[in-house]
């Protein structure tokens, strides 16, 4: 099996090569050994943890909690409930932050509603609400 050096696992796995270094400072990759000539060379499978990683992060995850799932990967007395409940976890955080958007985009809306658009800024409702934190939800 033929290994990878740096630069084209980076290239397969479709990351800049500063990625890799800081996968490693963090424990998401293993160190690779180095060959004769001093260069890191990776093994084949670091291609798919890298997929592995990636996926993870686009679905949400944080690199804490990909670490955790890729110890999860190699337990052999964690089962697929582990998992589950993990990805659950991310649901309700993924929930939480729709409902903080949600509340950020219906303040806005109610002070574009409130800001007629001419005028001097400093009788801007928007720029008031931002000072002084005064910032509401509209009511349904």
């Amino acid at each position: 099996m033929q290994s990878l050096t740096r630069g084209k696992l980076a290239k397969i796995a479709g990351v800049n090569s500063e990625t890799l270094r800081y996968y490693e400072q963090r424990g998401l990759l293993p160190d690779p050994p180095r060959g004769e000539s001093g260069y890191r060379l990776y093994p084949q499978e670091s291609v798919d943890r890298l997929r592995f990683i990636k996926g993870a992060q686009e679905l949400g995850f944080t690199l804490d909690e990909v670490k955790e799932l890729l110890l999860l990967r190699v337990n052999e007395d964690a089962d697929k409930g582990d998992v589950r409940l993990r990805a659950q976890r991310k649901v309700a955080q993924i929930e939480q932050k729709i409902q903080a958007l949600q509340c950020m985009r219906d303040a806005l809306a109610q002070l574009i509603h409130e800001c007629s658009g001419e005028g001097p800024t400093s009788d801007c409702p928007i720029l008031e609400a931002m000072e002084n934190h005064t910032f509401y939800p509209t009511t349904p």
